[in-house]
């Protein structure tokens, strides 16, 4: 039986903790109220938004690409099938990757409510660099095989430039990073700020509290 190898298990580990963990503590959290109201909504509406603009066209190539299983090795492709990966992926970047930045930028701007609520720059600049950084790191230490070179990505709504134009953006020893990974998230920054304030400041959100 063939065995995954320490990082092939760290992928797994990984994967469905960021993807499981967010799906069973929000809705604790906000069902005890531990949490602002807003954040479940949020939550269920950041996976459509991932889902949709790039994790289910990058699983299963859907436009010019290779799905996920011809990117990666037959154990892993056990471990997380082909029809569940898009979906855990999305779950992570919403719960783990989107409530958590927003959570870690609200800390470091003093835990002031108002951020969310009204454009600030500072803001925009901190999402940025978590969401892109977060991205880079998963890429070269999770990622890179699926990634690497002869290995392409699907057009996607939030990905457009498709495997026809996708440089090399940053080379890590043998690991790369290209434009059409980063690209969902850097669309994504100011689109999710911009829509999470317009939600906030709607007049049905006006009036609620926590």
């Amino acid at each position: 039986m063939e065995l995954l190898t320490f990082e092939q298990l760290r992928l797994v580990i990984v994967l469905y903790t960021s993807a499981l963990a967010p799906l069973i503590l929000i809705p604790i959290l906000h069902s005890r109220k531990l949490i602002p109201w807003w954040v479940l909504r949020f939550y269920m509406a950041m996976f459509v938004v991932c889902a949709l603009g790039w994790e289910l066209w990058f699983n299963y190539g859907l436009v010019a690409g290779d799905s996920v299983t011809l990117r990666r090795v037959d154990i892993v492709n056990q471990m997380i099938p082909l029809h569940i990966n898009g979906l855990l992926n999305s779950l992570a970047d919403a719960g783990s990757i989107c409530c958590g930045t927003l959570l870690l930028v609200w800390l470091l701007m003093g835990r002031r409510a108002a951020i969310y609520r009204e454009w600030d720059w500072r803001v925009v600049g901190l999402l940025l660099v978590i969401f892109v950084g977060q991205n880079i790191i998963v890429e070269i230490f999770l990622y890179h095989d699926q990634l690497a070179e002869g290995k392409s990505l699907s057009w996607a709504p939030l990905s457009p430039a498709g495997p026809w134009f996708d440089p090399i953006l940053y080379q890590f020893g043998e690991r790369s990073i290209r434009l059409s990974s980063q690209l969902p998230w850097l669309i994504l920054t100011p689109l999710l700020y911009f829509g999470l304030i317009r939600f906030l400041t709607s007049p049905k959100s006006a009036g609620r509290s926590h």
